[in-house]
């Protein structure tokens, strides 16, 4: 008998709804034609195409569907914003502002541009991940060109001020990039009342397909495109458009605008379900992040186990049937620990302990009373193997 695995990875990707698989499903073999060509098929795949920019456009309240630029993904959509924006701007000014906790999707795309000749300002952070607005607003300079930031972080699930620095970007005539790859779908986001210039996001995180991303751009924010060809999406990202994932993301994201409220609703009591149970059955465990509540995302859940190695609990639970992260999808190869533990100032051997829990819609509370317990035998398992546990038994 197959054992019945439970998934908590939500964070890394999610499975395609029915509903966005059957409306992909016509652009493979009837409506296939190439958006770009002018006989009936491809007038259809062009149709096919508005339609997902006007429901992808309402998901965070863009001005105009216009306003909508599909990329290959969430990755491709971070580097057209950092370096489209820097590229379009730089006569003005050389110098961008993130904080010390974005995705490596935009810091590399910062130190690539530094590369360049590009200056930036890296702002730090307080435990919980929380940047303060002044510490942006101290960082500007008459150079300052880009603001970089998250809406909530990809790690420790941060919710950030980004209305406070909308404002500061407004005010200070700045554009303001805000990577929502971890937030969209599951966070409210408008981005007129939110001050938002550019804005990425991508489908694969909130039921979507993968293989498409999405960068808002406002009419107001230059942009450059990054990759040269064609004049497919209003000349800034050339290539032939992936018509079925981006009807995909379309009806992904008239989904995650009408089911929100309810998914954000049933992932916040899991969590609390489940960080509740952890402390209760586990001992020696930290919460990376704020608690639970209006300070977090309801769908992360980053906890260190003390004397383990975060890799060592992944494996085990894997082999129970249980799928968890033990870094953020782009880091969990590399043997570093996550930059935004380092940054909160979490110890090292904290930090290697840490796991990843991302919940989703699918999840019950059956299935995270069932994680409490095999989480609880598996890290008492490893700690019986653990020298470090034995040391700290044994004691000085």
């Amino acid at each position: 008998m197959q054992m019945r695995r439970i998934f908590l990875d939500h964070q890394s990707s999610t499975p395609v709804l029915p509903e966005v698989f059957e409306a992909m499903k016509p652009c493979f073999t009837e409506a296939f034609g190439n958006p770009s060509s002018l006989h009936q098929l491809g007038l259809q795949a062009r149709d096919a195409l508005a339609k997902a920019r006007a429901q992808v456009a309402a998901l965070i309240n863009a001005e105009s569907p216009d306003d909508i630029l599909f990329t290959s993904g969430g990755t491709e959509a971070a580097n057209l914003a950092v370096k489209g924006a820097a590229y379009a701007s730089q006569r003005r000014g050389t110098h961008v502002v993130l904080t010390e906790v974005e995705h490596p999707a935009v810091v590399n795309s910062v130190e690539f541009l530094e590369k360049q000749g590009f200056t930036c300002s890296r702002v730090k952070v307080d435990r919980e991940g929380r940047v303060h607005p002044a510490d942006i607003q101290a960082a500007l300079t008459d150079q300052t060109i880009l603001i970089c930031f998250q809406l909530a972080n990809h790690d420790i699930g941060t919710i950030q001020p980004i209305r406070e620095i909308g404002q500061i970007a407004t005010e200070r005539g700045i554009p303001l990039f805000v990577d929502a790859v971890a937030s969209a779908g599951w966070l409210t986001i408008d981005v007129q009342v939110m001050g938002i210039g550019l804005l990425s996001l991508t489908p694969h995180r909130f039921y979507g397909p993968k293989g498409v991303g999405v960068l808002y751009r406002n009419r107001q924010t230059r942009l450059a495109g990054i990759i040269h060809g064609g004049m497919q999406e209003g000349g800034r990202r050339a290539g032939t458009e992936n018509v079925p994932a981006i009807v995909g993301a379309g009806a992904a994201a008239e989904i995650a605008a009408r089911e929100m409220p309810r998914r954000i609703a049933h992932t916040t009591e899991l969590q609390k379900r489940l960080w509740s149970g952890i402390r209760t059955r586990i001992p020696h465990v930290t919460l990376n992040g704020p608690e639970p509540g209006p300070l977090r995302i309801s769908t992360n859940l980053n906890v260190s186990f003390e004397f383990l190695e975060g890799e060592a609990i992944l494996l085990r639970l894997d082999m129970l049937g249980i799928a968890v992260a033990s870094g953020t999808s782009c880091m969990s190869k590399s043997l570093k620990i996550s930059p935004v533990l380092a940054a909160i100032g979490l110890e090292h051997s904290l930090a290697q302990g840490s796991i990843i829990f991302s919940l989703g819609q699918g999840n019950t509370t059956d299935e995270i009373d069932q994680v409490i317990e095999t989480c609880a035998s598996a890290v008492a398992k490893l700690r019986e193997m653990s020298p470090r546990w034995e040391e700290r038994r044994r004691g000085p």
